[in-house]
């Protein structure tokens, strides 16, 4: 039995038993620690910095366990492609006269090469690179979270208790998990939701124009982080908003305008005009987004929504793009398993997307109250619209064949307003005259802080691409400046993706490129004439990097022969 389960299984159930036999077990202690939070709840600015001050430094303190993260799946480098153009000053970058060797997943090579994604994740990389490397900009933008979560829980909660859900925040998402330790993403689309969702009742109660422009800002964020499930997440928001505005109390037409609706639509205008000409940019049309660019170019075969038929197929110069998003590829095969094609298949995928979004965002101390308390939360007029919301996401997750929990993301700051209204709920409860709600909520504080470093729920998604950060290393270490050419073997992992550049492929001191079958490397290594020529088959165990020679016996290469400057071959082999 590992940490990890005694944690997650023992430990709350062995927890739940105390606390009905001792349920004021620590109480001074408890007290002590529960003031010093009123006290601090109370300088409410003071407490959303604390918060964002202390996610940075837990995470720093235990970077000798938890390292600064290595990017692992196709997704983390695509964002990191943005990440590199943008703090290179530019929306795109051209395409590059090599191209056909440079395709690889998630990424666009024509008209221009660039990043699929939304700018949101990417433009937090940006600066993180510009500050010394990306994973600040992760950093930062979980910080921000947590502190915008704060922020969010203030206008819903008394401040003790928004102080508290800031800290479960911290302790859920900033110091293990895949957001924090990836360059995958969620922390962005998060800090907009919860920008959205503080900003409403702020909205409905005090009629102030800056905080129009912060719901305004947060769906901005969404829409470039999570548009789809943004969209969703905005609908209950909207409509709290529309019966505000023709409710018979409302404020004044010219005063609803100045203070509502000119804020939120001058940052609406401002944040259509960017989209506009950032999909110019990137795709050549100002109405075409890159993603969907990248779907018509690559995956026609699988596409992301249930209701859309199966594209016909498409030519691919590599095969391992046919390997992956190919009619027998493996996007295609897991498409066909997630798609909803009748009862069965709906209960399956729901029961797929709700195990994975329980285990990220709540298992095991934030379900606690939210199920002893759900008897409570339901009838709460008070969180009604949050609950709405929850509900209407999740089934709006059903609505995309694939499901990750960054793709709930905007969801975060309303499942911890919930759970700490559910705890505030629990603390009331008692039997038989025994505070044990007093003590059921005092254990879920104890759980989030002994599980804050074993979320880590990203580790087994992918096969891991830790052999790659190795050799980059030892060549960033080599004088001179390098072209690796990936040979994949016909029976190679189609996920397990090798192929990634920077923006400026021609000035990166590393450049990784395919071998294509059928198709001549002479231009490639003229092009790349200047660079010492590396050849590495992935698939061999372990990875072999070996001197490239293109007039060698291509079954000599296959098999491992080293062809020149021997000593210099082994001291680059990539060992585990």
């Amino acid at each position: 039995m590992t940490l990890r389960s005694i944690l997650t299984g023992v430990l709350p159930l062995v927890g739940i038993i105390v606390v009905f036999f001792a349920p004021r077990l620590g109480n001074s202690l408890f007290s002590k620690v529960e003031r010093l939070g009123v006290r601090l709840a109370e300088h409410r600015g003071l407490a959303v910095a604390s918060i964002a001050l202390a996610a940075i430094l837990l995470r720093l303190l235990i970077l000798f366990w938890i390292p600064v993260p290595v990017p692992e799946v196709a997704d983390e480098f695509s964002y990191l492609l943005a990440g590199d153009t943008f703090a290179h000053g530019r929306l795109t970058n051209p395409p590059h006269p090599m191209w056909i060797h440079f395709e690889t997943f998630h990424e666009l090579q024509q008209p221009t090469y660039m990043s699929k994604y939304f700018p949101g994740q990417g433009a937090f990389l940006a600066f993180g690179e510009i500050l010394g490397h990306p994973w600040i900009g992760v950093l930062l933008s979980v910080a921000l979270m947590c502190a915008a979560i704060l922020w969010a829980l203030q206008a819903w909660l008394p401040p003790q208790w928004a102080l508290l859900g800031g800290i479960l925040a911290v302790l859920r998402f900033a110091i293990d998990g895949y957001w924090i330790n990836s360059y995958w993403g969620g922390a962005v689309a998060a800090l907009g939701g919860a920008l959205v969702i503080g900003a409403l009742p702020r909205i409905l109660r005090f009629h102030r124009p800056r905080d129009a422009v912060i719901l305004g800002l947060g769906a901005a964020l969404l829409l470039n982080s999570r548009p789809l499930e943004g969209f969703v997440f905005c609908l209950p928001v909207a409509g709290a908003l529309l019966l505000w505005l023709f409710r018979a109390k409302r404020p004044r037409t010219t005063e609803t305008l100045r203070r509502f609706a000119l804020p939120v639509g001058a940052v609406a205008l401002l944040c259509a005009l960017f989209n506009g000409y950032y999909n110019w940019r990137v795709a050549g049309n100002a109405l075409v987004v890159p993603y969907a660019l990248h779907e018509k170019t690559y995956a026609t075969t699988t596409p992301s929504f249930q209701w859309q038929k199966e594209g016909a197929p498409l030519e691919y110069h590599n095969p391992q793009l046919a390997d992956f998003y190919g009619k027998h590829g493996w996007a295609h095969a897991t498409w066909r398993q997630r798609r909803i094609t009748d009862f069965r298949s709906f209960v399956s995928l729901l029961h797929s997307n709700m195990d994975l979004f329980v285990s990220f965002f709540l298992y095991p101390e934030l379900l606690l109250p939210l199920v002893l308390a759900a008897p409570w939360l339901l009838r709460d007029r008070r969180v009604r619209l949050l609950v709405g919301q929850t509900i209407l996401c999740l089934a709006g997750s059903l609505l995309v064949v694939w499901y990750l929990p960054h793709y709930s993301a905007p969801l975060t700051a309303t499942l911890v307003a919930l759970a700490v209204q559910g705890i505030r709920h629990l603390r009331t409860w008692q039997l038989v005259g025994r505070p044990v709600g007093l003590g059921l909520s005092r254990l879920v504080v104890l759980l989030a802080v002994a599980q804050a470093p074993y979320h880590a729920f990203y580790a087994d998604l992918l096969r891991s691409l830790a052999e790659r950060a190795q050799i980059e290393r030892r060549l960033d270490a080599t004088p001179g400046e390098h072209l690796i050419v990936v040979r994949y073997s016909p029976n190679h992992y189609a996920p397990a993706e090798w192929v990634f550049n920077s923006a400026d492929i021609d000035r990166a001191k590393i450049v990784w490129a395919k071998e294509i079958p059928g198709v001549d490397s002479g231009p490639l290594l003229r092009y790349f004439a200047s660079r010492q020529v590396w050849l590495l088959e992935p698939d061999i165990s372990p990875p072999r990097l070996t001197p490239y020679n293109a007039l060698a016996d291509q079954s000599r290469i296959s098999h491992g022969t080293l062809l020149n400057r021997p000593v210099e071959a082994a001291r680059l082999a990539v060992t585990h």
